[in-house]
């Protein structure tokens, strides 16, 4: 690429010269009729940010003249600017120190005219895809020899089996997911109000069928059969257990009573005084459902999908995803149902699901900027890195908000925002005899079991950046309208860790100091310090599947010292790496420029 001899000026690019590579001309597949239109590519859509002055002045080049960029995307006939996400006050454009900050812009334009802009900006401007994002919810796990092959001659066998679902005392139960696996491809349904759904297997018997999984929509336990006996003459009966029937759950949801992740944390033992008063933490996610009892505490939020029309409907939750997240942090300490963390904690719930893009995760983390939010839960991902959201995270930790993020699902390594070195990244692990074992949370188990049950979920995401884990299986909490449900997931993980962090921040003396009362970056380091150093090893699990291990809430708010020498960890230099803090800003680390430094901080923290 071209170096400017003047460090790269700060002229916006030309958009009106021409593109090296001529865009192809739309292929025909060899019809000349009109009976339809043949696919192509669509325009796609586009984060364009300009690149973080200290990152400029590491490559020795000045900082771009963003508002006439701006000004020539708008002008520009085959762009379209869809949006303009930046600081909503004064207080947001001051928010990282600098005062510079000039917003991101979203827009809509092909492949060719984005990678001749991004060439253009000369290493000034960041140009990305505007990448969808996951919910971090493990997928259904085909059994072992299962392929997504689907069978050639039609003419083959077919297998159609009728499932039944009941609940307690005989009641059919609607919307649950069933899935029935075989060899091949699986077949999959949801249950009507008579609670039965028909499955067609192609090219199967009833011999070859390896599993069968039901997935109740909320209240009872989920259901997995390997190897089921499948009848195709009469319907196939699964009765759920319900979730009170469990011996934790005795009473439940009558009764109140903690999660065993919450007890594991010992958050039973925590004085009643101590409730996460004073802390605002923001749950980007899919809503939260304020028609549940233990949720209607929740008041603010921003639907950021919906902001043109209707920036209030924060308090719908099609998915129950972000109302399970909020139930597990917050849920009101009343006389039914659970209690969270931190009841009362000021919640926001930032509703991006379903359907959210990385300019949109920004846009909700400039909210939290400008509501000076305290703590973050992202309990979602994407699959590519992207620096523009990276220096949306620096900004927000410069600000004093510390970013929670589930590691991810895939049982590979841990995906971003997790892998970035500004947030604190959680994997799942999971406890014996706390879901029946006739349940799909057994499916989660692996080998690593250690004396007292705790293993690490096999689905869990691993590598040097996990911090901390946290129970991810079989974790019940609040679903709409006034259900409960038991789900496993990091993202069930990284909840447990948000409201820790808020009681940590409430009632831990070192954030009543004047050192780190003051929001800023020292504020939130020393946070994910505490809670690293407040863990204990679980599991038999590697380090990197685990972290420090499990937060301890007694620890955390400095009630307690941890006992006896600080948890053991894997020293960095054993792992090829350098026992440093993790910078803010470090443009070469991936030797493509961007941010990011697959940092780890095994070695033990005194406090």
């Amino acid at each position: 690429m071209p170096k400017n001899p003047n460090g790269g000026g700060s002229t916006p690019p030309d958009l009106s010269a021409p593109v090296d590579s001529a865009e192809p001309a739309p292929r025909t597949n060899g019809r000349a009729d009109s009976t339809g239109r043949n696919v192509g590519a669509r325009k796609k859509q586009y984060v364009i940010a300009p690149r973080l002055a200290e990152g400029l002045q590491t490559l020795g080049l000045q900082p771009l003249q963003f508002a006439a960029l701006e000004q020539a995307l708008r002008d520009s006939d085959d762009i379209e600017v869809i949006d303009k996400v930046g600081p909503k006050s004064v207080l947001g454009a001051l928010a990282d120190g600098m005062g510079g900050n000039q917003g991101v812009l979203v827009a809509r334009m092909t492949e060719q005219k984005a990678a001749a802009l991004h060439q253009q900006g000369q290493g000034r401007l960041l140009v990305e895809h505007d990448q969808h994002l996951n919910l971090m919810e493990p997928s259904l796990r085909q059994p072992a020899m299962v392929t997504g092959v689907a069978p050639i001659d039609s003419s083959g066998p077919v297998l159609n089996a009728i499932i039944s679902v009941f609940g307690k005392d005989g009641a059919p139960q609607a919307n649950a997911e069933v899935s029935l696996f075989g060899s091949m491809l699986p077949a999959s349904g949801v249950t009507g109000a008579n609670g039965q759904v028909t499955l067609s297997l192609f090219g199967e018997t009833a011999d070859t069928v390896r599993g069968l999984y039901v997935k109740p929509k909320a209240d009872y336990w989920s259901f997995y059969q390997r190897d089921p006996d499948i009848s195709s003459d009469d319907a196939n009966v699964v009765v759920l257990r319900a979730l009170s029937d469990w011996p934790a759950l005795k009473g439940f949801p009558q009764q109140r009573c903690y999660g065993w992740g919450q007890k594991a944390m010992r958050l039973d033992q925590l004085p009643a005084s101590y409730r996460g008063q004073g802390v605002k933490i923001a749950i980007i996610d899919s809503g939260a459902a304020t028609t549940h009892d233990n949720l209607r505490t929740i008041h603010a939020g921003f639907d950021v999908l919906n902001k043109q029309t209707n920036p209030n409907g924060w308090d719908q939750d099609s998915i129950g995803h972000g109302s399970h997240c909020a139930g597990v942090i917050a849920a009101a300490d009343i006389a039914s149902g659970m209690r969270g963390f931190a009841p009362d904690a000021e919640v926001h719930a930032c509703k991006l699901f379903p359907g959210g893009q990385i300019s949109q995760l920004i846009d909700a983390l400039e909210y939290c900027i400008d509501k000076q939010i305290d703590v973050v839960n992202l309990s979602l991902g994407g699959a590519e890195i992207s620096e523009a959201l990276e220096q949306q995270i620096i900004r927000a930790k410069r600000a004093g908000i510390a970013c929670i993020v589930a590691a991810g699902n895939s049982g590979g390594a841990v995906q971003y925002p997790a892998s970035s070195p500004n947030v604190l990244a959680v994997a799942a692990i999971g406890k014996l005899d706390e879901f029946p074992a006739d349940s799909y949370h057994a499916q989660t188990l692996d080998s690593n079991v250690d004396a007292y049950g705790y293993f690490t979920a096999k689905f869990s995401c691993l590598g040097p950046q996990v911090a901390v884990c946290a129970p991810g299986v079989a974790i019940t909490s609040c679903v709409p309208p006034n259900n409960f449900a038991a789900w496993d997931g990091t993202s069930m993980a990284a909840p447990h860790v948000t409201g820790l962090a808020a009681l940590c921040l409430a009632h831990h003396p070192d954030f009543q100091s004047q050192q780190y009362k003051a929001r800023g970056a020292a504020r939130v380091e020393r946070l994910f310090q505490i809670i690293r150093s407040s863990a204990r090893r679980v599991s038999l699990g590697d380090q990197s599947r685990i972290g420090y291990g499990l937060p301890d809430v007694l620890v955390s708010v400095g009630l307690q010292a941890q006992a006896g020498a600080a948890p053991q960890a894997m020293q960095p230099q054993s792992m090829g790496m350098m026992p440093m803090m993790a910078p803010l800003y470090d443009p070469y680390a991936l030797g493509v420029m961007p941010f990011y430094r697959p940092a780890v901080q095994y070695a033990p923290l005194a406090w």
